[in-house]
């Protein structure tokens, strides 16, 4: 069965329940990451995870409550293997490889860290302790820039890509389609309602889609561009017919109850499958 861990279910304002986007969906053995905001590394732990079970980590966008934890997540997932994992796969829109040079390079900002611990004997004992061999390897990731378009595939799943309306031409931004043998997820990343995710959602069993504030709430304060409210999410998760509907990337306002169960009979007034919402360190199955 696949089954999606929810790490970060927020946005760039912390609350007590909510702060940043980031999820890993296992499949078949697998473990495949979705954005990775603040505090993603310790969350993915409390989940029962660990660092070295992600081998694919895939991007949205890169604003820093979808992507903050990543330097956290590479030093940390390198400091702790023993040099016989596999070689953590990164994609994403532009900037993807610039970030992942940025810092893990032979001059990257955190190359003192990794070359203190490559060649200093503690922490090359540490290393033997744990199972490696010396000499110790530098990091290495495989990052890469993809557009609306992109297929990837591994052994149990298939990945595709759709163009998402978000803070273009700023930074670019795309949604994703996990097709696997459990059933199909659709992660919108941050986006306002467009054609483009309807077509990549058609039929999906899961649509784990943004949810700012309810709509009348955004488009009284001009907040309706580029993001999804309540109707948004109603309507795109509808005209694709999709399975469920889960509502993440929650506002401050709208994470407090009054609001929350207000915003799901919004939806549910035009959405006519299944309406849930993500708690943080919560899991949901195919």
């Amino acid at each position: 069965m696949a089954r999606v861990h929810v790490l970060g279910g927020g946005t760039p304002t912390p609350t007590p329940t909510r702060f940043g986007s980031a999820y890993v969906v296992e499949v078949a053995g697998e473990h495949l990451m979705f954005d990775c905001g603040p505090a993603a590394t310790h969350k993915l732990v409390k989940a029962g995870l660990f660092p070295t079970d992600i081998d694919h980590l895939f991007f949205t966008h890169h604003h820093f409550d979808h992507d903050i934890d990543y330097p956290c997540f590479l030093l940390c997932r390198w400091d702790q293997s023993i040099g016989q994992e596999n070689v953590l796969s990164a994609y994403g829109p532009a900037l993807t490889e610039k970030i992942t040079h940025e810092i893990v390079s032979e001059d990257g900002m955190f190359s003192h860290d990794w070359k203190a611990r490559v060649g200093h004997p503690l922490s090359q004992q540490v290393y033997v302790n744990r199972g490696g061999v010396l000499p110790r390897r530098p990091p290495v990731v495989n990052a890469t820039d993809i557009e609306a378009g992109w297929v990837g595939t591994g052994e149990n799943w298939l990945v595709r890509t759709g163009h998402a309306k978000h803070v273009q031409p700023f930074l670019d931004s795309v949604a994703y389609r996990l097709e696997t043998a459990d059933g199909t997820i659709v992660f919108t990343g941050d986006t306002s309602p467009c054609d483009e995710i309807v077509e990549l959602a058609k039929g999906a069993d899961l649509l784990v889609c943004m949810c700012w504030d309810e709509q009348q709430e955004m488009e009284a304060n001009g907040e309706s561009v580029g993001q999804c409210g309540t109707t948004g999410a109603a309507r795109m998760a509808e005209q694709a017919g999709v399975g469920r509907l889960v509502l993440t990337h929650m506002g401050p306002r709208i994470s407090a109850h009054g609001p929350l169960e207000r915003a799901i009979a919004d939806v549910a007034r035009t959405y006519s499958g299944s309406v849930e919402y993500v708690e943080e360190l919560g899991v949901i199955d195919l």
